[in-house]
C-alpha cells in the first residue's frame, strides 16, 4: 500500500443551525466572520448552505451551516463531532474575546489551557460547541486574514479553523483511522484528551480526541457539527486518497464536484463523516466579485437553471453588507 502525502490541515466544518438568518447574525455580527457564500444544500434544495470564513474564504477558514427542516436539537454523547475551534493570533487577542463575549451575553467558561495553548471555550444560542485557540505558541501552518471590514479589530479578529475535537468511545478504532487511513501522526495525550496533526501541524493542522466510554451515542440535530473537511492541495491530491480508500476496500462516496471544491466523503468511524476538500478553486467566482461576496443567493452551474424553483423553497433574509459600516469594537473598560 504507497502512502499518500499528508493533509495540509482543517479545510472546513459544516454544522447545523436551527436558523439560517440567526446564525448569519450571531456570525456577522458577534464572531465578526465574513459571509462568502449564501448558497443551497446541493443535496437538499430546501435548506440553505451558508459559508462564513475569512475575507476571502480562503481555506481552512471556512464554517458552513445548513438549515435543515424539521431539525431536531442535537443531542450530545460520544461518538461525535463535539467542538469546532478558530484561531486569533495572540494571548492578548483571547482576553480581548473574552471581553466580546461578555458585551454580548454569549455563554462561555474561562480561558484554560490545551497542549501549551491558552483557549477559550463557548456556545451560541442553538448550544453549538466552540473554543478559540491562541497561536500564541503556534508553530505549523499559517492561518487567514481578518474580516477587514467586520466589527472585530483586525488584530484580534478571528483568522481560521483551529483544531477540531472529536469525542469517541472506541480510542483505538479511531487513531487507527486517523493513523493508518487518513495518514495523520499522533502526537502527546494529556487527561483524556489526545492530539493528532496532519502536514506541518499546528492549530490549523490539529484534531483533538478525547474518549468517552460512558456517555450514550450523541444524536444529529441543530447545535451539532454534520461533518469536518480535511484540505488536500488538489485533485491529483484527491484521487490519490480515494485511491487509497478503494484499495484498502473502504466504502466511500467516490468524487463529487462541489463546485467551489472537490470532494470525496467517507465514514471511518461510527456516527462521524469526513469529507477530504480541495484548496480551490475557491468562492470568488463568476456570480460574484469579493466586494459582494455572500450578499446574494449564488448557485453552481447545474442549479442554476433551478433558480426559480429554489428561491420559493429558501426564506429570504438580507445579507448585504457592502453599503453598511462596520465600526471596530474596542472594550478596553
Amino acid at each position: 500500500m504507497n502512502e499518500v502525502k499528508q493533509f495540509k490541515g482543517i479545510h472546513h466544518v459544516t454544522a447545523i443551525t436551527s436558523s439560517a438568518e440567526k446564525i448569519y447574525t450571531f456570525y456577522t455580527e458577534v464572531l465578526g466572520l465574513r459571509l462568502v457564500k449564501k448558497n443551497v444544500n446541493q443535496d437538499d434544495l430546501s435548506t440553505y448552505h451558508l459559508f462564513f470564513a475569512d475575507d476571502r474564504g480562503n481555506a481552512g477558514t471556512d464554517m458552513t451551516f445548513f438549515d435543515f427542516n424539521g431539525s431536531a436539537a442535537h443531542q450530545k454523547g460520544t461518538n461525535d463531532i463535539s467542538r469546532t475551534s478558530f484561531r486569533v493570533s495572540n494571548d492578548e487577542a483571547l482576553k480581548y474575546w473574552e471581553k466580546r463575549l461578555a458585551y454580548y451575553t454569549v455563554k462561555k467558561d474561562k480561558i484554560l489551557t490545551h497542549f501549551g495553548k491558552q483557549v477559550l471555550y463557548f456556545e451560541d444560542f442553538d448550544k453549538q460547541q466552540y473554543a478559540i485557540f491562541s497561536d500564541e505558541n503556534n508553530k505549523g501552518i499559517g492561518s487567514g486574514e481578518p474580516w477587514y471590514k467586520g466589527p472585530v479589530p483586525n488584530e484580534y479578529a478571528i483568522t481560521g479553523l483551529g483544531p477540531i475535537f472529536l469525542k469517541v468511545q472506541f480510542e483505538e478504532r479511531m487513531e487507527n483511522a486517523l493513523v493508518n487511513v487518513m495518514q495523520m501522526r499522533k502526537v502527546t495525550s494529556e487527561h483524556n484528551f489526545t492530539l493528532y496533526e496532519m502536514g506541518e501541524g499546528g492549530n490549523g493542522a490539529s484534531v483533538i480526541v478525547e474518549k468517552d466510554d460512558t456517555s450514550p451515542n450523541a444524536r444529529q440535530g441543530y447545535g451539532g457539527v454534520h461533518h469536518v473537511a480535511f484540505r488536500v492541495e488538489d485533485k491529483e491530491h484527491l484521487d490519490a486518497f480515494e485511491n487509497r480508500f478503494n484499495q484498502l476496500g473502504l466504502t466511500n462516496s467516490g468524487y463529487i464536484d462541489r463546485f467551489y471544491f472537490k470532494a470525496v466523503y467517507i465514514r471511518l468511524y461510527p456516527n462521524i463523516l469526513f469529507e477530504l476538500s480541495t484548496e480551490g478553486p475557491g468562492f470568488i467566482d463568476d456570480q460574484e466579485s469579493y466586494e459582494v461576496l455572500g450578499e446574494t443567493l449564488t448557485l453552481p452551474p447545474h442549479l442554476r437553471s433551478k433558480r426559480e424553483y429554489i428561491e420559493t423553497q429558501l426564506p429570504h433574509f438580507d445579507t448585504v453588507r457592502s453599503t453598511k459600516n462596520f465600526e471596530k469594537e474596542y472594550f478596553n473598560q
